[in-house]
C-alpha cells in the first residue's frame, strides 16, 4: 500500500515540526521534516507530497509581522507550486504561524477560489501578553473542512501572542454563511465563549479559532492538535483518571482528539487521492 506522504516545513524559527511530524506518524502518515530552503533550491519537490503543514513557531522571529516574511517567501520561491499542488486537490494545514502564513499568503480562506487575495488577517490578542493554555473548541459540523470530520469538541492548547481572527464584518459574515469557521472558542459543554476571556484568549471575531477554505482542504488553526499527542498531554488527565476509576470506569489511553484531526486528513488522502492513482 502506497503510504501517504506529509511535508512538514522546518526552518528560520519553526519550533513545533517534530511535533507535527509525529502526529502525522502516529496518523499512518510518513512525515518528513524538510527545510524550507530545500524546497526553494529544489533539492526536495512539493509534488512530491501529499499533504503539506505549516507549523508553529515564530518564522523569522515575526519581526514584521507573523508569519509575513515565511509567505512572502513561499509566494515568491514556489507560489505556483503551491497553486498547483492545492489545484491537484492534496492538503494543507497551518497551525499558529502556520496560519498565520496562509492567510497571509492569500490560501485562506480562498473567498472566491482566489487563493492569491489577502482578506483576514490575524493579530495581537486582546489581553495584550502571550497566551500559553489549553482552550475548548466547538466544531461545525457542516463545515467542508476534510481535518474536523466527526470532531464536535476537542480540547487543544494554544500558545501565541497574535491570534485575533479579524476581517471585515461582510468576509466573517460570508465564512459564517459558507461554514467555513471550523472551530470556535467554546467552555467545556462546547457553548459559545461569545468573546469571553480566557475562553476565547486572544479576543478572534465570533469566537473564531480556524477556517478552511471553501473545499475544506486547506484549514487553518490557532490551537495545537500536535500539542495532544498523547493522552498524558492534557492537564487534566490524572483528574479524569480518577474520576473515573471511582465509577468503575478507565480512561481511554488511545488516540487522542488531537492525532485524531490528523488521521481524517490522511484517509481522506489515501481514500480519495491514492486509489485513484
Amino acid at each position: 500500500m502506497k503510504k501517504v506522504k506529509a511535508l512538514i516545513l522546518t526552518g528560520f524559527g519553526l519550533n513545533c515540526d517534530t511535533e507535527t511530524a509525529l502526529a502525522f506518524d502516529l496518523a499512518g502518515a510518513q512525515s518528513h521534516r524538510v527545510h524550507i530552503n530545500s524546497l526553494i533550491a529544489g533539492k526536495e519537490k512539493l509534488a512530491d507530497y501529499h499533504i503539506l503543514a505549516l507549523g508553529g513557531g515564530f518564522s523569522w522571529g515575526d519581526d514584521h509581522g507573523a508569519g509575513v516574511i515565511q509567505a512572502l517567501k513561499l509566494k515568491n520561491h514556489i507560489g505556483q507550486d503551491l497553486l498547483s499542488f492545492v489545484n491537484e486537490g492534496k492538503l494543507v494545514i497551518g497551525i499558529c504561524n502556520g496560519f498565520q502564513a496562509l492567510v497571509n499568503l492569500g490560501l485562506l480562506p480562498g473567498l472566491g477560489a482566489d487563493y492569491t487575495r489577502r482578506s483576514v488577517s490575524i493579530t495581537f490578542n486582546d489581553c495584550g501578553n502571550f497566551r500559553d493554555q489549553w482552550v475548548h473548541l466547538a466544531g461545525n459540523a457542516d463545515s467542508p473542512c476534510v481535518f474536523s470530520k466527526g470532531i464536535d469538541l476537542a480540547d487543544y492548547p494554544v500558545r501565541h501572542g497574535e491570534g485575533k481572527v479579524i476581517a471585515d464584518p461582510k468576509v466573517i459574515a460570508q465564512l459564517i454563511a459558507n461554514n467555513q469557521v471550523v472551530f470556535r472558542y467554546a467552555d467545556s459543554k462546547g457553548l459559545p465563549a461569545k468573546g469571553a476571556f480566557p475562553l476565547n484568549p486572544n479576543g478572534s471575531m465570533s469566537d473564531i479559532a480556524g477556517i478552511c477554505d471553501p473545499t475544506g482542504r486547506i484549514f487553518g488553526l490557532m490551537p495545537h492538535p500536535e500539542g495532544y499527542n498523547h493522552f498524558t498531554n492534557h492537564p487534566d488527565w490524572t483528574r479524569q483518571k480518577e474520576q473515573l476509576k471511582r465509577r468503575g470506569e478507565t480512561l481511554d489511553t488511545g488516540m487522542t482528539i488531537g492525532v485524531r484531526l490528523f488521521k481524517n486528513g490522511v484517509d481522506y488522502i489515501r481514500d480519495t487521492f491514492l486509489n485513484q492513482l
